[in-house]
């Protein structure tokens, strides 16, 4: 994901240095805010790209694809609003600011997300044990009940 990152903000910086005039604002201009989440969704498709690849392809998603079509825009639309967001680069910088702070957010609710669920599992494992624990003792007494019963015998 940071690779992604570094890869965003050096292409931001290329168009940034080679556009010499202030670009005009697109017609179809995509909002900030749904800039935000396509952002968002780019950088965990991505991350999702470089985890599992062939899952992505095996179930024939194509991530450029979805996200165009998930928000109803085109390759052309998303392209000059991004030109234009980069122009602007205090603009540009908030929108990655605040996808950075939404992944951020995200990431840490899944790490305790994934404590609770580890807890779970020790708890379930540990009371198993106790169980397993104590069939084994009561055999065992059982076991020597038997044989001092035995040994009474004789």
């Amino acid at each position: 994901m940071k690779k992604f990152g570094a890869i965003l903000v050096l292409f931001v910086l290329v168009v940034a240095c080679n556009i010499k005039d202030k670009p005009k604002k697109p017609n179809n201009l995509i909002s900030k805010n749904k800039m935000e989440q396509i952002l968002y969704d780019l950088y965990i498709i991505n991350a999702a790209k470089g985890v599992n690849r062939k899952l992505l392809q095996n179930n024939g998603l194509v991530p450029e694809t979805y996200i165009l079509t998930k928000y109803n825009i085109d390759s052309a639309q998303f392209a000059n609003s991004n030109t234009y967001y980069a122009f602007y680069s205090d603009t540009y910088k908030d929108i990655v600011e605040n996808v950075k702070a939404k992944i951020e957010k995200q990431q840490e609710e899944y790490e305790e997300l994934k404590e609770i669920e580890e807890e779970a599992a020790k708890r379930k494992r540990d009371s198993l044990k106790k169980i397993n624990n104590k069939k084994k003792d009561s055999i065992t007494r059982v076991k020597t009940i038997k044989k001092l019963d035995s040994a009474k015998v004789l």
